[in-house]
């Protein structure tokens, strides 16, 4: 059973006599890819800024790794949780192998380790370290500094990384480029990470599990199938709905399986669940609450077609606009 990394007990955040936070609880497991999502204002970044401490809570504790945070030295814990912001933030006058290499610096590594990870790490984004490492911030597109954000706040290893809305300024193209980059490094590194966005695409594609946040309070937290298909409340329907389509339930099983959402037949299983290709997703999601897997067959019920479970229709979701 995974261990949690991060605890929220009765936390609350006042801003000028104002309440922010009311009284979040919640825990994040080590390893886990952890989404905060909602619209402006919903409380979500203060709460991932209260993690480093940007942010001191009003009450209540927040636990790192079974300890309060407020019993650790601040600049300790700060530099044992990477960060990585919108603005990006790249010292302007340091090159890249700099920039990269400043935390560890600050943690007096060996300059040989330092120059050694960081054409490591700027391999791992794709960036060949010979034409990139000494490179200054002006000389990089957006999506190039987003990249050496991401390993800068990676590259001594930190339990803990922290995503503020990191790719809502970059195009289209990028952003996607960037959130595969996310779910490549994690499965790779195993650091626990979360991430902030007030976009429902972008926290269905990336989390293990989600928390969906609305004026100070957290509505739902749960895994991206199970707040597809058990929203907790009215506003949680809304917003997943507005963000993948007011429709979606409408749509054919026969669409997603065409568009290469489809998953590999299971090595066993014996009388599996069917449905038919011109079944609505309203239909397939009630027979995946009772298995993990079902049969597709063709319109007539009679040909097989293949096999879908909810992580291929939440992915068909998160990466198609309706």
């Amino acid at each position: 059973m995974a261990q949690p990394m991060i605890e929220f007990r009765h936390v609350k955040k006042d801003f000028n006599g104002q309440t922010t936070i009311k009284d979040l609880n919640f825990t994040i497991d080590q390893g886990e890819l952890f989404v905060l999502v909602g619209t402006s204002g919903s409380g979500k970044t203060t709460t991932l800024k209260m993690i480093n401490q940007l942010f001191v809570q009003t009450d209540g504790d927040i636990l790192f790794a079974g300890k309060r945070i407020k019993d650790y030295d601040l600049r300790t814990l700060r530099l044992d949780i990477g960060y990585v912001l919108q603005q990006i933030a790249l010292f302007p006058t340091m090159t890249v192998r700099q920039n990269i290499g400043v935390i560890l610096e600050m943690k007096k590594v060996p300059r040989k380790e330092i120059n050694r990870r960081v054409d490591d790490l700027l391999e791992q984004v794709d960036l060949d370290p010979e034409k990139y490492r000494d490179r200054y911030p002006r000389e990089l597109s957006g999506g190039e500094q987003q990249r050496i954000g991401i390993v800068r706040a990676m590259a001594a290893k930190p339990p803990v990384i922290l995503f503020d809305e990191p790719f809502s300024a970059l195009d289209p193209i990028v952003r996607t480029q960037l959130q595969d980059l996310v779910v490549e490094l994690h499965q790779k590194v195993k650091s626990t990470i979360v991430f902030v966005t007030h976009d429902m695409d972008e926290a269905l594609k990336l989390g293990d599990r989600i928390g969906i946040m609305s004026h100070g309070d957290l509505l739902q937290v749960d895994t991206p199938e199970e707040i597809a298909q058990h929203p907790a409340n009215e506003f949680v329907e809304d917003f997943f709905a507005s963000t993948v389509g007011k429709n979606i339930y409408e749509t054919p099983v026969d669409k997603i399986m065409r568009t290469g959402f489809s998953v590999s037949a299971p090595e066993q299983i014996d009388s599996p669940v069917q449905v038919r290709s011109n079944d609505v997703l309203e239909d397939v999601f009630s027979k995946l609450s009772n298995t993990p897997i079902v049969e597709v067959l063709d319109a007539k019920g009679q040909q097989h077609v293949g096999w879908i479970d909810r992580k291929a229709i939440i992915s068909y979701l998160s990466e198609t606009k309706h």
